[in-house]
């Protein structure tokens, strides 16, 4: 209405995604009788079709869910850990590991999709997968992140021996480029989904297709092993959980580093950001101060045991990071790993997330990832399987205090996040967008909670990524004036573009604990969608 999207809410339940087919497949479970659970491991299969270059049952990802017939939120991990045999010593640094066989790390997302279906679903895991079955049957248009990924990442991929010609058959028709309204058949993903909701997980893991993408890795140069496979375990743990004006904010504990993400929100509690002018210099200048402090400590503390993420989140330890916010000084520090990070402004467009509710009162946001665009780039023949390349984020430093280790946990980047009021849910919202994540869910969530905007009005506003030092990204839609007194500031700002998926690709849900009504918000900056039963 007005030039703008319309606003989609429901009693009955709702799914927001970041593509239209992936919501509408959501939303036929929840129409069918199945509830939330059912429903994200319907949009995430349905994901792994329509966005395959983002995620896929052969990734890694995380969920935060509100169990209604428990009263509380609870997250299930399914990042499994390195594998055993990882040669990191094998790569003097991150970006000579990043395609290929040696960067495919264990496939964790179908454990995942099958464990949400098993702990708290209602229906058989065949029936969340049939719709993702059906789209890698016949296929479906390509739409405009379709086009853009696809054709980006073709030259990549094509500079890697061996990787290409699979790959271009798969999800180029076999052709050298793609274009709007081409339809994609993935007959071979078809037959994957179809035997995996015969036979479930176990075929995978432990079974004949396991070993088959081992033996494949192995043939590419890979660190995988079937003893990998076998000890995949999702893992349902508390949640942490920080306080944000009248409400708590949950996410997954570590190894997961959304604690900055808390700890960002638990900086800015202290202060009285609605009296500000909304997107001026005042409110921007304290939010990504903030940002940044949250930063520099998960980087020196990161990986936490629970004792001292407890100390982390105190309000003693709080209390000296906003006397530091309150001095105006700027500030100065790490963004990313304790590494030498990317350049500023490299793609870090590769996850996704959804936000799902259903009319029981169950609530789920989960956040998965291949990695990068394509993960490794590596496609297991007659599978139809993008392998992830999470090995390529794992910390190569040996200098590092994080440095990863055969075995060993995987630190990641997520925030799949709940929040609650009086102890009922109000508010899913989740973002890709690499160590972004952490920076620009505490931007829209400061629009929507402190400024009061509705969800979908606060995932448009400008947002910005923060890197390395002083550098800053915002969307080139703030006025000039503003930018200019941020530089003053001591903000090295680089504008870029008025709408960029580097400050992430946002889907949320806003819960009315009186009424019960579901709102659901999408993303511009990709093809989100919202869809009710």
């Amino acid at each position: 209405m007005h030039g703008r999207r319309p606003t989609i809410s429901s009693l009955h339940g709702i799914v927001a995604a970041a593509h239209p087919l992936a919501a509408q497949a959501g939303a036929r479970l929840l129409a069918s009788g199945g509830n939330a659970f059912d429903a994200a491991a319907a949009t995430a299969a349905a994901l792994n079709v329509v966005e395959p270059f983002m995620s896929g049952l052969a990734g890694q990802g995380l969920a935060t869910c509100y169990i209604a017939a428990e009263k509380r939120v609870r997250t299930l991990d399914f990042v499994p850990r390195l594998p055993e045999k990882f040669a990191i010593e094998r790569y003097p640094d991150r970006m000579a590991n990043q395609r290929g066989g040696g960067a495919v790390g264990t496939p964790g997302n179908f454990a995942g999709w099958a464990e949400l279906v098993r702990a708290h679903g209602r229906k058989p895991l065949a029936d969340s997968l049939a719709p993702a079955v059906a789209l890698a049957r016949d296929g479906f248009p390509l739409i405009e992140f379709n086009v853009e990924k696809i054709n980006e990442t073709k030259h990549e991929i094509r500079a890697h021996a061996g990787l290409f010609d699979l790959w271009s058959a798969t999800y180029m028709n076999g052709g050298e480029t793609v274009a709007m309204g081409m339809v994609l058949k993935q007959p071979d993903l078809a037959r994957t989904l179809e035997a995996l909701a015969k036979e479930g997980p176990g075929l995978l893991y432990g079974g004949a297709l396991g070993r088959r993408i081992v033996e494949h890795v192995s043939g590419v140069g890979g660190h995988l092993t079937q003893r990998d496979l076998e000890s995949v375990r999702p893992a349902w743990r508390d949640a942490v959980a920080a306080p944000y004006r009248n409400m708590s904010v949950h996410t997954l504990p570590p190894p997961c580093e959304g604690f900055q993400y808390l700890l960002a929100l638990r900086i800015l509690d202290g202060f009285d950001l609605k009296g500000l002018a909304r997107n001026g210099v005042d409110h921007l200048d304290m939010v990504w101060r903030a940002i940044r402090l949250a930063a520099g400590v998960r980087i020196a503390h990161n990986n936490p045991t629970a004792e001292a993420l407890n100390k982390l989140l105190s309000d003693g330890n709080v209390s000296g990071l906003r006397d530091r916010l309150r001095d105006g000084r700027p500030i100065a520090g790490p963004t990313e790993q304790w590494m030498a990070p990317e350049p500023a402004g490299a793609s870090d467009r590769h996850t996704t997330s959804f936000s799902i509710a259903d009319r029981d009162g169950n609530v789920i946001c989960v956040t998965q990832s291949l990695g990068s665009l394509f993960g490794a780039g590596v496609v297991v023949p007659g599978t139809g399987l993008c392998l992830n390349n999470f090995l390529h984020w794992a910390d190569y430093n040996p200098k590092s205090p994080n440095h990863s280790r055969p075995g060993g946990e995987l630190p990641i980047c997520m925030a799949p996040s709940i929040a609650t009021r009086d102890g009922r849910p109000c508010l899913a919202l989740g973002t890709p967008g690499s160590y972004g994540i952490l920076q620009t869910q505490v931007q829209a969530l400061v629009q929507h909670v402190d400024f009061g905007l509705p969800l979908q009005d606060a995932i448009e506003e400008p947002r910005a990524r923060l890197w390395d030092g002083k550098a800053v990204h915002p969307e080139g839609r703030l006025a000039a004036d503003t930018v200019e007194a941020l530089r003053k500031r001591g903000h090295d700002i680089t504008i870029d573009a008025p709408w960029t998926m580097r400050v992430g690709g946002m889907q949320g849900i806003a819960i009315d604990p009186q009424t019960g009504a579901m709102t659901g918000a999408c993303d511009p900056r990709r093809d989100g969608y919202v869809a009710t039963p």
